[in-house]
């Protein structure tokens, strides 16, 4: 059966999409709560790879570092004002009802 993915939310993403997210049963952690705030991306890809995280952000600096075939667990980049809180949540709990953790592997999904 193939692994269900779990999301690692950048330090700029709000809390309340992880917590709607949570209402969801969709596994996802903060780079607040797991105390990685202010790290560097690579800092942060590497974790995420370690740990089997989709990294959803924001900032494109991850997306030039998977360009360069760093290799990732996954990334869901948006820009930061295209969807509300809702539309997000609603955004994030289709990646994880139609992909799992093989095929997020070094793939990143534009939003």
């Amino acid at each position: 059966m193939p692994e269900q993915i779990r999301f690692l939310l950048d330090e700029h993403i709000p809390a309340a999409i992880a917590a709607g997210l949570k209402q969801k049963g969709i596994k996802v952690s903060t780079a607040q709560e797991l105390g990685r705030s202010g790290l560097s991306d690579s800092e942060q890809v590497e974790y995420t790879r370690k740990e089997g995280l989709v990294l959803v952000t924001f900032d494109s600096d991850f997306l030039a570092m998977a360009r360069s075939q760093v290799q990732n667990s996954g990334i869901v980049w948006c820009p930061e004002r295209k969807y509300s809180i809702g539309q997000l949540v609603r955004a994030l709990a289709l990646i994880h009802a139609v992909m799992d953790r093989e095929a997020m592997q070094n793939h990143v999904e534009f939003l």
